[in-house]
């Protein structure tokens, strides 16, 4: 994964109306209307917030009629736990050859 996925990614979190939204998509789908009557903001503010969580695939999105409802995307949550994993694993800084010669 490039350094922009996960630059993405991690922007998705760092707002507090999209954790927010992800806490209200924890018990499942939901319109952007009943999103738009919980977190009381704006429908653009809230477009903006659910571009940036679908971009880092963390949501997905539905149309039905002239709504939109959003749903978390497991797979885009095992990305991002995997990225963590990836970004936070210590490597061995050097092969064991090499550091025995140190």
């Amino acid at each position: 994964m490039d350094e922009k996925k996960i630059a993405l990614i991690f922007k998705a979190f760092c707002d507090e109306n999209r954790i927010k939204i992800i806490q209200l998509l924890r018990s499942g789908e939901k319109c952007a209307c009943k999103l738009l009557e919980e977190i009381h903001v704006t429908q653009p503010t809230l477009s903006h917030h659910m571009k940036i969580l679908c971009d880092a695939e963390i949501v997905v999105g539905r149309k039905e009629g002239k709504w939109t409802h959003y749903s978390i995307s497991e797979k885009g949550v095992e990305q991002a736990k995997a990225c963590l994993q990836r970004l936070t694993t210590l490597e061995t800084e050097c092969e064991s050859k090499s550091c025995s010669e140190k």
